[in-house]
């Protein structure tokens, strides 16, 4: 059974890999459509919309942004997938947290991309890295469950560090999409710009449903050094290691396109800074040992 799981972690880690570097390479490299142009929404919004290549139905600052995500993507998680993945093969404990934190990656990136991207040509390959990543998150967390925490970290792990981190990001984030919701629920509105032609406010909802409860709970279980905290922050702060690498690469690409970023453009790589020295520090404090699967 033990052979089983394992076998099954390395094929849907392989099939992630394959897949999403499809994906990847055609939201960066497809640009065929008839360009930029405007879009009236159900609204009454006048929306540019990019038209061009595989995003061609998405806003134009939507569309760079998912353009900037998938090279993060492709040039950052799928090296450092594989990388792990040959490390978790080895069975240490660090490549196992480490991937387990990438899969989580690509878990929430696909679960925005099949929700909120218009329907393209890569649907069924959204919904596929969607449901292997949900497998492989399972499979690692769940080997993982099996360890004896007190074994593997060390004593001078930084656990208030981070799972103050964890909490006040979390609030932050929460305090910044409500800010964004609730006035035109005042002024009777309704209606957020930001919707733009889209249903509805997906970041918004999974992060303020989803996302941003977990990062609470987890630094907070972190913080009273429970078993669960050491393994569900571990693997939340290197998956928000690499959200926030590729929400920087968004802005960044936002500024080329000359779009104003004042100031996310400061703020965004701050706490992209500090979430990956957070990662760091709890890898670098797992105990190098193996782990069988």
């Amino acid at each position: 059974m033990k052979t089983a799981i394992s076998f099954k972690v390395e094929i849907v880690v392989i099939l992630i890999a394959i897949i999403s570097a499809v994906a990847a390479a055609f939201g960066i490299f497809s640009d065929y459509g008839p360009g930029v142009f405007e879009y009236e929404s159900i609204r009454g919004a006048t929306i540019e919309i990019y038209g061009r290549g595989l995003y061609e139905h998405m806003s134009a600052d939507v569309a760079i942004q998912g353009i900037a995500q998938d090279y993060i993507t492709l040039f950052i998680a799928i090296p450092l997938m594989l990388m792990s993945l040959i490390g978790y093969c080895k069975k240490s404990v660090r490549a196992h947290f480490v991937l387990a934190g990438t899969l989580s990656y690509f878990l929430v990136t696909y679960l925005f991309y099949t929700a909120m991207g218009m329907y393209n040509l890569m649907f069924l390959p959204y919904a596929a890295l969607l449901g292997l990543s949900f497998f492989g998150v399972f499979l690692t967390l769940k080997q993982l469950s099996n360890l004896n925490i007190i074994e593997v970290f060390f004593a001078k792990t930084p656990t208030k560090f981070v799972g103050w981190f964890l909490i006040i990001n979390s609030i932050s984030i929460a305090l910044l999409w409500l800010s964004i919701v609730v006035p035109p629920l005042i002024d009777g509105s309704i209606y957020p710009p930001e919707l733009n032609h889209y249903t509805t406010l997906i970041v918004q909802g999974f992060d303020l449903g989803l996302l941003l409860p977990i990062s609470l709970i987890v630094g907070m279980l972190l913080i009273a050094k429970k078993p669960e905290g050491y393994i569900f922050a571990t693997t939340y702060i290197i998956f928000l290691a690499l959200l926030m690498t590729a929400l920087t690469a968004k802005i960044i690409a936002m500024a080329i396109n000359e779009v104003n970023v004042i100031p996310v453009i400061i703020i965004i790589p701050t706490i992209n800074i500090i979430t990956i020295i957070s990662a760091f520090m709890m890898v670098k404090n797992i105990k190098n040992l193996c782990i069988n699967h």
